[in-house]
């Protein structure tokens, strides 16, 4: 089973993974929002959200950043989808998820499936540095 978690999106809103079960969700963590890497990851999903709309998969970005640095962020790249604020306790859900790096206090780039029941349909990662390719997660969206 996926840990559950309830963050604050980029509007301050409570989203919680529980709270979403029937539908099968994207969980993808990253470093820092306005990161370059990052940006780039985050755009292409942006540019490709039909994909996951296709399999009826809800979109959901975590990091470290704040509510108000996420909320500058989406409005600057024009992300329609969740970005959640894992900042306190600081990367909490990203150490759940067995994703943050303690020593650079960030989450590194992880990516999990999350099925309509709550389990973990799929997952994967890359290295600090390489962005995940978009075939990676169109193979993860073919599992369901």
């Amino acid at each position: 089973m996926a840990p559950d978690f309830s963050l604050p999106n980029q509007f301050g809103e409570p989203i919680s993974l529980s709270g979403l079960r029937g539908a099968p969700v994207a969980i993808v963590f990253y470093p820092f929002a306005f990161s370059g890497i990052c940006t780039g990851e985050l755009c292409e999903l942006r540019d490709n959200i039909a994909d996951f709309a296709a399999v009826g998969v809800r979109l959901l970005a975590v990091s470290v950043d704040t509510k108000y640095t996420l909320r500058a962020y989406a409005h600057a790249e024009g992300y329609d989808f969740d970005l959640l604020a894992d900042f306190w306790p600081h990367g909490g859900v990203s150490q759940a998820y067995g994703v943050f790096n303690p020593v650079r206090g960030m989450a590194g780039r992880g990516t999990f499936l999350v099925s309509a029941d709550g389990r973990i349909a799929d997952m994967f990662s890359t290295p600090t540095g390489q962005a995940r390719p978009l075939a990676r997660y169109r193979q993860a969206l073919g599992r369901l």
